[in-house]
């Protein structure tokens, strides 16, 4: 008498899961962890995944700005469109649309298979039946380039700026210890990291919950010290009682870039006080000839908001001459966007669309002529820069006055291989509005 046994020929395919980030450097460093928690439990996560050979999807959302929040709608019908063809198995979403509008979101489109908010790490693992591993507690797996990362020191803000839905989506502010921070920095730079970004919804106010004050300058001269870590780079500093000691570890530090990014939104008093922001166009006139005091060669960078509920075109003007009168570096701008549960919405949005980017277009033509004109200046110069990547035959490069994505490049000629990541002296031979361009030296 035979047994007979059939045997199972088919394997199961192990899950392979895509994450796709949008919004912010804050986002980002997030997908990044959710990566390492889920190799560490022997689940392959990959970035933006453009061989199509996963399974699984995890869309991590932006719910900033309307722009923003469409681009995320989007993004998910598509996942939940490829999902209805037998592309994906599931579609899974997290990030600041999914936590500010979760149950719409839920009726509205139903083939997603979890929504999950800003915090809600462990829960997603859950759904891979997989642990959240509290020793990986500053892992990652890095979605940028391995020479650069951004640095999140704090969670959430405290700030109540009229305009802005931060808070509703990311919660209260919540500073990391300094211990833990250094730690992450040591761990970046063993995986090759030069350049780290210290990212927070406002950098200014780190420490005082933890720590009961300010500590960024003292976070700041910890990671300075930290072998092999070659630039420092400051985003999202909040102007109103800047605390000017961080400038003076700008300066003492070699290492931490003359840069800084301070997001003004406006230069009407006006609007500073309907905005809420706390400080007065006077104010920041004098914050800003106090840093370039105190290093006259500082890089600034700010953004700016067109058409907030009220604004005439006296504030545009205003705006015009802040900028033609402080000369910034660096300037971004958004059209507003009227947010629901934030203390603007219960203004009219009186200024039409068309008209806002009207107002943002006339602004950005006043920077792109100081920019021109401030680029032209390095001509003959040399800086030192660091190699981003190499596109049509060239390098393309950043000076410390440039961070990532947002700001200039340096198109850099070379006839010798320069490996991705290394530092070169650039001498400056052309200019143009928004990138300059030189030859090794």
């Amino acid at each position: 008498m035979y047994l007979c046994i059939r045997m199972k020929t088919k394997t199961l395919k192990r899950d392979k899961v895509n994450i796709i980030t949008l919004g912010c450097s804050k986002n980002m460093v997030d997908s990044e962890v959710l990566s390492a928690q889920l190799h560490a439990n022997d689940i392959e996560a990959v970035h933006e995944n453009k061989n199509r050979d996963h399974n699984i999807v995890v869309v991590n959302t932006c719910g900033f700005i309307d722009k923003a929040k469409e681009e995320s709608v989007n993004t998910i019908l598509s996942q939940v469109d490829l999902k209805k063809k037998g592309k994906l198995d599931k579609v899974f979403v997290t990030g600041c649309l999914s936590q500010r509008y979760r149950d719409d979101l839920e009726k509205e489109i139903p083939e997603v298979d979890a929504w999950f908010g800003t915090l809600e790490l462990p829960l997603i693992l859950k759904q891979f039946e997989a642990d959240y591993k509290t020793e990986l507690v500053g892992e990652r797996l890095l979605a940028t380039p391995k020479h650069y990362a951004y640095l999140k020191i704090a969670e959430g803000c405290n700030r109540t700026c009229a305009f802005c839905a931060i808070p509703l989506m990311r919660g209260q502010h919540i500073s990391k210890s300094i211990e833990d921070l250094v730690k992450e920095a040591e761990g970046l730079v063993r995986k090759g990291v030069k350049e780290v970004m210290l990212i927070a919804q406002e950098l200014t106010y780190y420490g005082l919950d933890l720590y009961k004050k300010r500590m960024l300058p003292e976070l700041l001269h910890r990671l300075a010290e930290v072998k092999g870590l070659e630039w420092i780079r400051l985003h999202y500093a909040y102007p109103s009682k800047f605390p000017l000691e961080i400038i003076d570890v700008m300066r003492e530090r070699e290492n931490i870039c003359n840069y800084l990014d301070m997001p003004l939104q406006h230069a009407s008093d006006n609007m500073l006080k309907a905005m809420r922001r706390q400080i007065t166009r006077a104010e920041m006139t004098d914050l800003i000839h106090a840093i370039r005091e105190k290093i006259p060669g500082i890089c600034l960078r700010t953004t700016l908001i067109a058409g907030f509920p009220g604004e005439k075109e006296e504030d545009v003007e205003a705006v015009k001459e802040f900028l033609q009168q402080h000369r910034f570096d660096r300037v971004g701008i958004f059209s507003y966007s009227h947010e629901e549960g934030t203390s603007a919405f219960d203004l009219r949005d009186d200024v039409p669309a068309d008209e806002k980017e009207k107002r943002a277009q006339e602004i950005m033509e006043v920077q792109q002529e100081i920019s021109y004109e401030k680029n032209q200046e390095k001509i003959g110069k040399v800086f030192k820069t660091i190699i981003d990547k190499k596109e049509a035959g060239r390098y393309l490069g950043r000076t410390e006055f440039d961070s990532v994505e947002v700001d200039n490049e340096v198109i850099i000629h070379s006839d010798k291989k320069i490996p991705i990541g290394d530092f070169v002296n650039v001498k400056i031979t052309k200019a143009y509005d928004y990138d300059i361009e030189g030859i090794v030296v």
